[in-house]
């Protein structure tokens, strides 16, 4: 049990890297850059400790040569001015093989500078004092400023590319993330929290792109760079050998990552409950803003920020906690790698140590400490991250889809009707629709009536299959809905919800929502026919058509929503329609207008009604009484009143 986060981490690593194959090209571009930086900066570090000798002390001691051999010298004074200084032997070397290497514009030859760009000249390598010559100096210099800028460019290169690729898998990732979750069955959504998914889709991905952007920059280079770094040290104590510097090294570097490792589990802890109380204040903040009215109405306003206070103190100590561990990382390695230094210069001082030789010794510590911080802090971000990763990649595993069989059955029509045979349905443990069966033949008109809770609504979404029946089947032309492919089932079902659904777009575009296709010839006809043309255009909404509906149709009243809603099914023009209570929460006026655009609706349509007010189904073909998820009674308006049974009791209630 203790290895089992160590495992989630790495799966969860490995499954966030494996985005990254799309964009192999780039990534592998900045790897490579990340290699050259690791690279170059060992080259700097095995150059410095000899410009620092030449500028220390002549590189030819004083009486040993009193004058610089001429370019014509007899090789045999230059071996033994070379033979006298191996320092400027080992300089000349490097710079002759550094131009070989980089085709550079210069040659070496004994103590002979051969210069070819911009013009051809050549100078002696050692000058009258017995120095170094300034001009070998400053062509040192420039080479070390070449490979210098070799660095720099590769590290913008490096970074550039892989935090590209980290914003381009995030990105993926919430793509995926959204598709995985429109997908879901309503089953799903009954059971989750919109405000916990917003905040899992918003902020765990926003805390995984930053860490994924930088983390990945970060452990394409830095490691590269200490590991530059390390070479630069064993091949300096070899040279000098001093192998105390390699022996602390390894002594305290287990002592840096011990607990690093520690800490980084608690860390990642931590930002997982913080991760999850801030989807509580998200949550709060939906449940709030979408209920506004009712906190208006009531006078809430401070109870409901007092419930919001809770929540996003929750949520601070939380973050607070986790910061002070992910803070503690940085000071912790500085420290010990200060501790390391100091430890060598008093080891140094007492051993004699020379500048040129403690140059090439601390130099790739030096340079190491930035890296050194930096995969600390990558280590703590990925710690950051996988908390963010776990709650992301359990929503992609979460899988409450309608399941849809290979070679599934198109529907392009209704030709015979539907057909619920002895369907049932439950909820968890609870019964909502029990044996129920009857026949909407095509063309026809059947309603259903009963109290709330009955299940009215239910068989409204079974027939749709926003659920499946978990008893029964439900038929259309004969094929079983479960055996038709979503797609096809979609298209020729149309559904219009008691609450009206209407987006924060123009109503345009509210009417065309679901058929993108349709001319505005089109759009209009519907909204005319929706009886939705003469408000949209008649001033009270300036830019007509183009006007917006504000968030949830705010701008509108509830029967321009609900015309909109009808409108846009009469613009899908869908063979089976769904009316789900339309004309409930109207008044009569308005109800009027509205039945009249849902009976242009219903024209030469196979419709389900789920009805509240009887008098708009008087004429339905078929009329079902559902008591407790199951038919009391079955018949025409005439038929049921002369039962004088359930129906009867509804209607002289309502009209009496």
């Amino acid at each position: 049990m203790s290895n089992e986060p160590q495992t989630n981490t790495f799966r969860n690593l490995c499954r966030l890297l494996s985005y990254t194959r799309k964009y192999w090209v780039r990534l592998t571009i900045g790897i490579l850059c990340g290699m050259l930086v690791g690279g170059s900066l060992l080259v700097t570090l095995l150059m410095l400790p000899q410009m620092v000798g030449v500028m220390n002390e002549s590189s030819v001691k004083s009486g040993a040569v009193q004058t610089t051999a001429p370019a014509s010298a007899a090789p045999a004074a230059a071996d033994e001015i070379l033979a006298q200084d191996p320092q400027l032997a080992k300089i000349l070397n490097q710079a002759d093989e550094a131009a070989e290497s980089f085709h550079l514009p210069f040659s070496v030859e004994g103590t002979t500078v051969f210069v070819s760009w911009p013009k051809e000249f050549n100078f002696e390598a050692v000058d009258s004092d017995g120095k170094v010559a300034w001009q070998l100096f400053t062509l040192y210099a420039v080479i070390f400023l070449l490979v210098w800028l070799c660095k720099s460019v590769a590290h913008y290169i490096n970074g550039y590319c892989t935090r590209w690729v980290g914003a381009r898998v995030v990105a993926d990732l919430r793509e995926e993330l959204f598709r995985k979750l429109t997908n879901q069955s309503l089953r799903y959504y009954g059971n989750t929290d919109t405000g916990q998914l917003i905040s899992r889709c918003n902020n765990d991905t926003a805390a995984l792109e930053y860490s994924v952007s930088h983390s990945v920059e970060d452990l394409t280079n830095a490691p590269l760079q200490i590991l530059g770094c390390i070479v630069a040290i064993y091949l300096a104590c070899r040279e000098y050998d001093n192998y105390t510097l390699i022996i602390l090294l390894f002594t305290v570097f287990p002592l840096v990552l011990l607990p690093i490792n520690i800490i980084g589990g608690r860390i990642r802890k931590r930002y997982r409950k913080s991760y999850k109380h801030i989807a509580d204040v998200v949550s709060r903040q939906h449940e709030t803003f979408t209920g506004i009215k009712a906190v208006k109405a009531y006078h809430t306003e401070e109870y409901e920020n007092g419930r919001f206070h809770q929540a996003i103190r929750k949520y601070v100590r939380r973050v607070i906690s986790a910061i002070r561990l992910h803070m503690l990382i940085s000071p912790m390695t500085e420290f010990v790698v200060v501790i390391a230094t100091v430890g060598f210069l008093l080891y140094s001082y007492h051993q004699g140590v020379s500048i040129t030789m403690l140059t090439a010794l601390l130099a790739p510590v030096l340079m190491a400490y930035r890296p050194l911080k930096d995969v600390s802090k990558v280590i703590a971000s990925l710690q950051q991250s996988m908390a963010a990763a776990d709650r992301v990649f359990e929503l992609l595993d979460t899988d409450m889809t309608l399941p849809e069989k290979a070679g599934a059955h198109e529907l392009t029509g209704v030709n015979e009707g539907i057909e619920l045979q002895n369907v049932s349905f439950r909820y968890d443990d609870r019964i909502i629709i029990d044996d129920v069966s009857f026949k909407i033949p095509r063309g026809h008109i059947v309603a259903v009536v009963g109290e709330t809770g009955s299940g009215k609504t239910t068989i409204a979404n079974l027939i749709a299959r926003f659920y499946d029946v978990t008893g029964g089947r439900i038929l259309i032309d004969g094929h079983d809905v479960r055996d038709c492919s979503i797609d096809s089932l979609r298209k020729i079902v149309g559904v219009v919800n008691q609450e009206a659904i209407i987006f924060n777009d123009t109503l345009r575009d509210n009417i065309a929502y679901g058929s993108p296709e349709a001319s505005e010839e089109a759009i209009i006809n519907a909204a005319k026919l929706a009886n939705a043309h003469e408000f949209i255009v008649n001033g009270v909404h300036e830019q007509g058509y183009d006007s917006n509906a504000g968030e949830n149709g705010f701008k509108l009243s509830g029967g321009e929503k609900q015309r909109i809603t009808i409108a846009r099914a009469i613009l899908r023009n869908p063979p089976i329609l769904i009316l789900d209570e339309a004309t409930s929460a109207l008044d009569n006026v308005t109800e009027r207008l509205v039945q009249d655009a849902l009976n242009h609706a219903m024209k030469d349509r196979t419709v389900f009604v789920i009805a509240h007010r009887l008098s708009t189904i008087q004429n339905a073909n078929k009329i079902i009484v559902l008591k407790h998820g199951r038919i009391a009674e079955a018949g025409t308006h005439a038929e049921l009143m002369a039962l004088n049974g359930i129906y009867r009791k509804l209607h002289d209630t309502q009209f009496e």
